[in-house]
C-alpha cells in the first residue's frame, strides 16, 4: 500500500509544565502542516499574508483544502498516517477548517502507530524516541514547543522543514514496523524496550480493540481522550443528516 505521512504544526505560545494536560491550552490554531508521500510529493501547507509572507495561522479555506487532499488520497489508496494524528493533528485541522466531521471520516480510515502502540503499553511514546530505537538515522531537526516562537520569529523555512522532517521520519517508522514486525523505543533509562506488532491497524479498528492495561498505573491515560472528539462529530453530523431527512418528510405533507 502507498504510504503518506502528514504533520502539523500549532502557532500557540504557552509554556507547558511537567505532566500537564496539553488539552488545557487548547484550542489550537495551526501555522503550517506537510504532506509526504512515501519516495514521493511532498507538499508545504500554509497562507500567506497581505504582504505574500506567510501568515500566522492556517485560513479555513487552506485547512479544508488540506482535508480534502488527504480524503482523495485515502480514497486513491493511500495509506494515510501521523503520529498521534486520531489525537492531536486531525483533530485541529478539522477545527481550523470548520468541517470536523469529515476530520473525523479521514482519522477513522487514517493508522496512527501512536494511537496502537498506546492501546497495547498503556502510555504514549513520542516519535523521535521511536525513531531512535527503530535504528533510523534521521532525527527531528526541533523541539516541538520551539516552533511558535520560531514561526512567529519570523524563521518560517526553519519551521516548515521541521514539520516535513516529522513527516519523513514517521514514513520511516511505519516501513520500518512493517519490516521488523514491531515497535521499538528509547525509554526514560536509555535503554531500548520493544512491543510486538505485526501488522499496523487503521483507528476504527484500534478503537474497536480491548483498551491497554494501566492496572499498574496511579493516573492512567484515557483511550477515549484520543478519540472522543470523532464521536462527537460523527454523532453531531448524524443529527444533522436525520433533521435534514425530517425536513424533507414534512416538505411532503
Amino acid at each position: 500500500m502507498k504510504l503518506l505521512s502528514f504533520d502539523i504544526e500549532i502557532s500557540n505560545i504557552f509554556e507547558l509544565g511537567e505532566n500537564e494536560d496539553l488539552e488545557k491550552y487548547a484550542p489550537f490554531d495551526i501555522s503550517v502542516a506537510a504532506t509526504a508521500v512515501h519516495d514521493g510529493e511532498e507538499l508545504i501547507w500554509y497562507s500567506k499574508n497581505d504582504e505574500g509572507l506567510p501568515a500566522l495561522n492556517l485560513t479555513q479555506e487552506r485547512a479544508h483544502a488540506l482535508l480534502e487532499y488527504l480524503d482523495e488520497m485515502q480514497k486513491k489508496g493511500f495509506m494515510v498516517c501521523a503520529w498521534n494524528g486520531l489525537g492531536f493533528d486531525l483533530k485541529w485541522i478539522g477545527y481550523q477548517a470548520g468541517d470536523m466531521a469529515l476530520a473525523a471520516r479521514i482519522a477513522l480510515k487514517s493508522f496512527d502507530p501512536m494511537f496502537q502502540f498506546f492501546n497495547q503499553a498503556g502510555f504514549p511514546v513520542g516519535l523521535g524516541k521511536v525513531a531512535a530505537g527503530m535504528g533510523i538515522s534521521q532525527e527531528k531537526l526541533m523541539d516541538g514547543a520551539d516552533a511558535p516562537k520560531q514561526w512567529l520569529a519570523g524563521k518560517h523555512q526553519e519551521v516548515m522543514d521541521y514539520c516535513l522532517g516529522d513527516c519523513q521520519m514517521t514514513n520511516l517508522i511505519v516501513r520500518a514496523i512493517q519490516e521488523k514486525r514491531k515497535v521499538q523505543w528509547v525509554t526514560a533509562k536509555g535503554t531500548i524496550s520493544s512491543k510486538p506488532m505485526p501488522r499496523l491497524k487503521p483507528v476504527e479498528e484500534v478503537i474497536q480493540d480491548s483498551g491497554p492495561d494501566q492496572s499498574w498505573m496511579d493516573t492512567p491515560l484515557l483511550k477515549t481522550k484520543f478519540y472522543e472528539w470523532v464521536q462527537e462529530a460523527t454523532e453531531t453530523k448524524k443529527e444533522v443528516i436525520e433533521t435534514k431527512e425530517m425536513d424533507d418528510d414534512l416538505r411532503l405533507f
